[in-house]
């Protein structure tokens, strides 16, 4: 009965259903597809197109243009998608996620719903998690799409940017995650609209998308520039942390690995600086520095976190293990582990543009992806992606043996443990893969191995290069490979001569991830396509995972059970703690996910809001009645600025509003205050607005109409750059302290929200103030280059700032305010 129920209600089950429908009306076209002549078979994807015009849908072409790929795959790589691919390839089309175990063809599979939607002409993205995977596919899989008559394009981080134009106007593009966020968000800084790379976003599909929009999603993309000078204050907080004592001057929280410092570390920080407060306003940076040196010497940790090499600082990967050269840790902590470990400081740089995987992916038209392992975090892609993730069945049944973990009450115990099980399979010529979460324990286990002189690999973030190769041969006789979790994800491991009798692939565990994907990604190395094979962890602990979320009790529980060194146990309850730890990380990691989320939505809206702006400018030939329509804004705000207490304006009103339009926005035609004394606030408006006009119509007599629209662009291209750029900046401190407001009655969501718009929305009316003033002052210069006004808002941004505001405190109190207001100094910002 329940089976019954299930088949009625369970979405997943009613899908596959459907796709078989549709796999067998494929499956049925083979014998036909495979008569046609190479030229036959190619021209189907003209027909397709001249059908697309004509009024049919995608779905009217589903099943023939499945077919015709079909073919066109064996010819081209000699392999036919099995029916199980037909199955995710229609899982894929329709927007979900198809979870397909390692070895059954994920690669070939996103062939079918790809070329499908390239007919439309309107581009599909083929998102991998490294270029060596998307050169690879763009000319193993790319030869498929150009047998059909498709163009196949591959983006790569090295290429120009007419280059990457060409790229991005292929039918079919291959990329990383990164390279297209980082494109976006250059697109969205270019001055002139030739300059962009990307089109309209329509269908992308995600290869390993639970790597991709789950374990990088906690990690913004951010564009860097302007430097900002604080490298003594990075050596000076390293010198001072690194003579605190644990426990006494700081404390460490093993679960979030929050580093803080006691009421006496703060005394000994006043002490060393010279202090009377350390958390004194003026001290902020100060503090700041602090937190980051703490963070740097006590809670990241070189060859996990991070490595040196060649004398800089090179992040790693924490879900790949992989080398993340160019990018850097955000807010100075990237600076302080320079300190850290005593290479030269790189100098800190101001954010200019960003954006989180999240809201980049959730921008296409249509989302899909693949993975062997998705199930676990359904919730989170159907929640944030509307993606439901859908079981493909393997082709061949899984015969590998995933043996129950094998606990030990320390590390050193483990590791022996580990060393043994290899050696004893070693010898019986077995392969084995060994999986490792961080670099120093691939190292360790790589001395203890050489000791007992048995030949291995290791690969990990620091020899990556020969990833491909130690891969290849990772599944021969008597290999041993030691991994971390790169593993050769997105290569499969193929078992050599006499393997499969031995047992085939054994995999051994070093630890338990916090996260069950990332462990499950590790088992799928093995029993690829009906293969035999062995997976077993070894697991102590003193393990982080444990140490972080496990239990104390079950510790003790050991020692009283006896158990001590090389001693292992092997008990369901034991094994449940484990899995319940890993839950508990990866509920916590979901609501840090979800949190950023919510908080970047905010960030979300203001961007589309900004970039919309500047497209606006950039796609239209003249934005001169837009500009127009600005100084009515600006002029409106000047009025509406004396009329919150009242709805008329009294008699000091007009001489204030008169003094700020005279001095801001009129040249020739300045006005009387007979000209506007007593009027309603609406005729006051359209009063300045017609002299406002007047001068800036004559101003422009003389200057051709192409000369005016690029200096028009060029200036409120300018001021919507510096203040966007500054306004992250403001954004991003304001979301460091919201935590604070949680006291007053209303969430730091809540309060980070509201601020957050009115920030924007007074962001908007300076904005609209600046444009407006610049164009009306300024002289037009007939020979403006776009490009360099933009280079110098991005250079001189902090220096300009800077000046500003210590010529605002040199204001007298009966001064016209600096803000533009119009009232005086002492009635407005200097109340």
């Amino acid at each position: 009965m329940f089976k019954i129920l299930k088949k009625m209600f369970d979405n997943e089950y009613k899908e596959l259903y459907r796709f078989s429908k549709l796999a067998d009306q494929i499956d049925a076209l083979d014998e036909e597809m495979s008569k046609l002549s190479d030229k036959k078979l190619a021209s189907y994807t003209d027909k397709f197109k001249k059908r697309l015009e004509d009024g049919e849908t995608l779905e009217d072409i589903l099943v023939e243009a499945f077919a015709v790929a079909r073919e066109a795959a064996y010819r081209c790589v000699g392999m036919k998608p099995f029916y199980c691919q037909l199955l995710g390839g229609l899982a894929i089309h329709y927007g979900n996620i198809a979870e397909m175990k390692t070895g059954e063809g994920k690669t070939l599979t996103c062939v079918l719903p790809a070329y499908l939607n390239a007919l439309t002409g309107k581009g599909v993205h083929i998102v991998t998690v490294n270029e060596f995977l998307s050169t690879r596919d763009s000319e193993w899989m790319g030869s498929i799409f150009r047998f059909l008559g498709l163009s196949v394009g591959l983006n790569l981080r090295e290429l120009s940017f007419k280059e990457k134009q060409d790229a991005y106007n292929c039918d079919i593009l291959y990329s990383t995650n990164n390279e297209l966020g980082f494109d976006y968000l250059r697109d969205n800084m270019v001055v002139k609209r030739e300059n962009r790379v990307q089109r309209p976003l329509n269908y992308c599909i995600v290869d390993e998308v639970d790597s991709i929009l789950i374990d990088e999603a906690r990690t913004p993309l951010i564009i860097s520039g302007g430097v900002m000078q604080s490298a003594n204050l990075y050596t000076d907080a390293d010198r001072f942390v690194k003579s605190l004592k644990e426990n006494e001057d700081y404390i460490m929280d093993e679960k979030s690995k929050a580093v803080s410092l006691t009421d006496e570390g703060s005394r000994k920080a006043e002490e060393h600086f010279h202090l009377d407060n350390l958390y004194n306003i003026n001290n902020t940076a100060l503090v700041h520095h602090i937190n980051q040196a703490l963070k740097a010497n006590y809670a990241m940790s070189l060859d996990v976190d991070y490595v040196v090499q060649d004398g800089e600082v090179v992040i790693v990967d924490q879900f790949t293990g992989r080398l993340m050269k160019g990018r850097a840790f955000s807010d100075g902590l990237h600076q302080a582990i320079e300190a850290k470990e005593g290479v030269k400081i790189q100098q800190e740089t101001k954010t200019l543009a960003t954006i989180t995987f999240q809201n980049y992916f959730r921008m296409y038209h249509k989302l899909s992806g693949m993975t062997g392992t998705a199930k676990t975090e359904e919730e989170e892609f159907r929640n944030i992606y509307n993606m439901f993730v859908i079981q493909i069945p393997t082709n061949k049944p899984v015969i590998r043996e995933d043996a129950t973990d094998l606990l030990y009450p320390g590390k050193e115990g483990k590791y022996n443990a580990i060393v043994r099980e290899i050696e004893r399979r070693h010898a019986a010529g077995q392969p084995v893969l060994v999986g490792t979460i961080a670099i120093e324990t691939s190292e360790l286990l790589s001395k203890m191995l050489t000791k007992k002189k048995i030949p291995h690999e290791v690969l990990n973030a620091k020899n990556h290069a020969r990833e491909a190769e130690i891969i290849a041969h990772a599944g021969e006789k008597g290999a041993v490979t030691i991994a971390t979790n790169m593993a050769g994800r997105g290569t499969d491991i193929k078992l050599g001569e006499g393997v499969k009798e031995l047992g085939g692939l054994c995999v051994i565990g070093s630890e338990r991830h916090e996260s069950r994907r990332i462990d499950n990604q590790l088992r799928g190395r093995s029993g690829r396509q009906g293969d035999p094979g062995f997976t077993q962890f070894f697991v102590s602990f003193e393990d982080e995972l444990l140490v972080r979320f496990g239990s104390d009790r079950y510790r003790g529980m050991l020692a009283n059970l006896g158990f001590t060194g090389d001693q292992a146990i092997q008990n369901k309850m034991f094994s449940k703690t484990v899995e319940s730890a890993q839950r508990k990380v990866e509920g916590n990691n979901f609501d840090i996910r979800k949190q950023l989320l919510n908080y970047d939505d905010v960030m979300n809206n203001q961007r589309e809001i900004i970039y919309a702006k500047r497209n606006e400018i950039l796609d239209n030939e003249s934005i001169h009645d837009t500009v127009l329509n600005g100084f009515r804004d600006y002029i409106s705000d000047i009025v509406n600025s004396h009329l919150v207490e009242s709805t008329k304006l009294k008699e000091e009103d007009y001489s204030e509003i008169l003094e700020a339009a005279n001095e801001n926005l009129l040249r020739k035609y300045r006005i009387n205050l007979s000209e506007i004394n007593g009027k309603h606030p609406d005729e006051v408006i359209d009063t300045i607005y017609n002299n406002v006009t007047r001068d800036y119509e004559e101003k422009l007599e003389d200057i051709p109409e192409e000369v005016r629209d690029e200096f028009e662009k060029a200036v409120s291209l300018r001021v919507i750059d510096n203040y966007w750029m500054e306004h992250i900046s403001t954004m991003s401190h304001l979301r460091d302290g919201i935590g604070l407001r949680g006291y007053a009655n209303t969430s730091p969501l809540q309060a980070y929200t509201m601020e957050g718009y009115q920030l924007f929305d007074e962001m908007i009316a300076r904005i609209n103030k600046d444009i407006s003033i610049y164009l009306l002052k300024s002289e037009i210069r007939q020979n403006l280059e776009r490009k360099q006004v933009a280079k110098n808002a991005i250079t001189n941004d902090s220096k300009d700032h800077a000046k500003v505001q210590k010529k605002s405190t040199k204001v007298g109190r009966n001064d016209p305010c600096p803000c533009g207001s119009g009232k005086k100094y002492k009635n407005c910002c200097g109340k």
